[in-house]
């Protein structure tokens, strides 16, 4: 791949590959990935990691925020996840849960080797088949070089969404599997019609979740489509 120089006019040495580039949504999957076995058996939870640290003595300490429902599933989960080891909640509020978590040897994480191939990561959060990745690459052959590293390491790479990185028009909202499914569903049911021909407790049972759960989700969809919208 290649990286122009910045225009000498600016008075530094530095390279820019801030112009052009592909804008990438991708569903990665592996039974290793850190988390995903705790994903698997707590959907109704979403995940998004917040940073890692080093901690000494070869540890990786990660912190993460979970949102959703089902905390008792996930915390359960937590205890026998074999990619992370000496789960702590360190914080909590009404709808969320934050968790410090030490990574083990057999988790397999990828952020690396999108830094490697010159990717920036923007977005990064659990879906149903594993995490949902949003990465800005330098050009389309740095996406590729991402993805044979996956597949080096047996994971599973699905493009999601595919565009330029600078393009202001056609931009995609990241909403969640199971927030776009919701919306879907509320939308094509008439929630949003004046008068309403479904209630929430109806999504609710439609989709097989609880009430509160269906209000958090419509909430951060919609606060994610008007934030991307009017940005």
């Amino acid at each position: 791949m290649s990286l122009d120089l910045a225009a000498e006019s600016d008075g530094v040495g530095v390279r820019t590959q801030a112009d052009g580039g592909v804008l990438a949504q991708l569903t990665l999957s592996h039974p290793e990935l850190v988390l995903q076995p705790s994903l698997r058996r707590a959907p109704e939870v979403a995940v998004e990691p917040e940073y890692w640290t080093d901690a000494g003595d070869d540890r990786t300490l990660l912190f993460v925020t979970a949102s959703g429902a089902e905390f008792r599933a996930f915390e359960t989960a937590l205890g026998t996840d074999p990619t992370v080891a000496d789960p702590v909640l360190v914080d909590r509020g009404a709808d969320r849960r934050s968790y410090r978590l030490e990574l083990t040897d057999r988790a397999i994480t990828l952020v690396e080797a999108s830094a490697i191939v010159g990717g920036r990561l923007r977005e990064c959060s659990s879906c149903r088949d594993g995490w949902r990745f949003r990465i800005r690459f330098p050009d389309r052959d740095a996406l590729v070089g991402f993805n044979d590293r996956c597949r080096d390491r047996g994971v599973s790479v699905s493009v999601d969404h595919l565009r330029p990185a600078d393009a202001d028009a056609e931009a995609f909202v990241p909403l969640t599997e199971k927030q776009r499914e919701l919306l879907t569903v509320a939308y094509e049911e008439g929630y949003f019609d004046v008068p309403r021909r479904i209630s929430q407790d109806e999504l609710a049972d439609r989709l097989g979740v609880s009430k509160s759960a269906i209000s958090q989700r419509l909430r951060r969809a919609i606060a994610q489509l008007c934030g991307s919208t009017l940005a």
